[in-house]
């Protein structure tokens, strides 16, 4: 009889959670989302033919259109096989053979079961792997890869095992109130992992060293305070020895920040003969720091713990009355199921976010720099030197999108620049 008693007010609080949770996420993305990052209203993307060559966009597709579909096609075996072991008969026979105190089955079912899609999507990655390294964009050996994948995994591991043991600490402790209590409790991871992951998970793939003193270094920091942005140091990672891909970021907050710039954007940038190259370098770390400036990161934070208030919201509605089989370890693999498809499912919402964002940045990147030619030709790089599809079909952009096209960032920046 307690069940039904206990799941009573749960319910009714899970109502409350999610409405609690919807409305801060509305309100911080009306207020904090650049929605008209420019003036003018929307742009039409730049034509392709005016800034790639028939032989440049020939190598881009035959690149871009097979990892396209490995990826979607790795994403949906990943899918399934989470529902098969989290919707199925199969979610018993696993959760069964778990032995130990229950906060240990947790971590025993969470490996498995995200070990088993890793392994399901294996072939399929190899394959994307074996393509990106045939045509020159990725340098990994193959242990190397190996290692990342693990890595990847145990991240993962660590990850969702501290998530859900801390929900069913909730459900077990606080019958009447877990999803008050949850809610806060992964908002507040939400938030602690924005903080800890630059500093415990990024130094496992990518290792830091100071930029060393120089004109470059000096124009880096002297962007950084035309944009208002105090940086702490200058650093640069060794990207070069997994991929040839051009990037930069700011990490850190407050008087931690650092910009990180790729090794391989530093490559071609000295003597006179990288003058572009190094106004290029320049134009993304203003694009950086410009996130930096409007706190991007912390307001992705912020959405990301209204998103955890709406997921236990959703959850404590999925389940109802019959909450008690949420203070199993047997829920797991549902629960990682559940979490897949959320994930998957709401992916639009992120990334429409995402690109208002990206352009914004953009936006600001040009305005410190008023430099057209370099952002021009920092974006026809970044789509060669990633084989990336400067026009991809609606549908991929709209759902898998998390930057404007580089034909969009062009338009763009011929409309912030006053010049076309």
């Amino acid at each position: 009889m307690r069940a039904p008693t206990d799941a009573q007010p749960a319910l009714r609080l899970s109502w409350i959670v999610l409405a609690i949770g919807a409305v801060a996420f509305v309100a911080l993305a009306a207020t904090l989302i650049p929605w008209h990052p420019y003036p003018g209203g929307a742009v039409t993307a730049a034509p392709e033919a005016a800034y790639f060559t028939p032989a440049q966009l020939a190598r881009i597709n035959d690149f871009s259109t097979p990892a396209r579909w490995l990826s979607r096609s790795a994403l949906a075996v990943e899918l399934v096989v989470a529902c098969l072991l989290g919707f199925t008969r199969a979610r018993t026979w696993l959760t069964a053979r778990l032995r130990g105190p229950w906060p240990l089955r947790v971590v025993e079912a969470v490996a498995v079961v995200t070990l088993v899609g890793q392994v399901a999507t294996l072939p399929l990655m190899i394959a994307l792997q074996r393509h990106a390294v045939a045509f020159g964009l990725s340098r990994q050996s193959w242990p190397s890869w190996l290692q990342d994948e693990l890595l990847n995994w145990l991240v993962t591991v660590v990850g969702a095992s501290l998530a859900i043991v801390a929900l069913l600490v909730c459900t077990r402790m606080w019958p009447r109130i877990w999803p008050v209590v949850a809610g806060l409790i992964l908002a507040g991871l939400v938030l602690l992992g924005s903080f800890v992951y630059p500093v415990l998970v990024q130094p496992l793939f990518t290792s830091l060293s100071p930029m060393p003193d120089g004109p470059l270094r000096t124009q880096v920091l002297a962007l950084a305070r035309t944009e208002g942005v105090h940086v702490d140091d200058v650093l640069v990672a060794d990207a070069s020895r997994r991929t040839t891909a051009l990037s930069a970021y700011v990490t850190g907050f407050g008087p931690t920040r650092r910009v990180v710039i790729y090794d391989t954007m530093l490559a071609g940038t000295s003597g006179p003969a990288g003058a572009m190259r190094r106004r290029e370098l320049l134009s993304v770390v203003a694009h950086e720091l410009t996130h930096a400036k409007h706190d991007d990161v912390l307001v992705g934070t912020g959405l990301g713990a209204a998103g955890a208030l709406v997921a236990v919201g959703l959850l404590g509605l999925l389940v109802g009355r019959r909450f008690r089989g949420l203070t199993d370890p047997a829920a797991v693999p549902a629960l990682l199921a559940l979490f897949a498809l959320g994930s998957f499912l709401t992916l639009p919402i992120e990334n429409t976010l995402s690109r208002q964002v990206e352009t914004r940045a953009d936006v600001g990147a040009l305005r410190t720099t008023c430099d057209l030619d370099a952002f021009v030709a920092l974006q026809q790089r970044l789509d060669l030197s990633a084989l990336q599809d400067p026009s991809p079909p609606a549908w991929s952009q709209f759902w898998f999108g998390s930057h404007p096209t580089s034909l969009q960032r062009i338009a763009v920046a011929h409309r912030v620049l006053g010049t076309r």
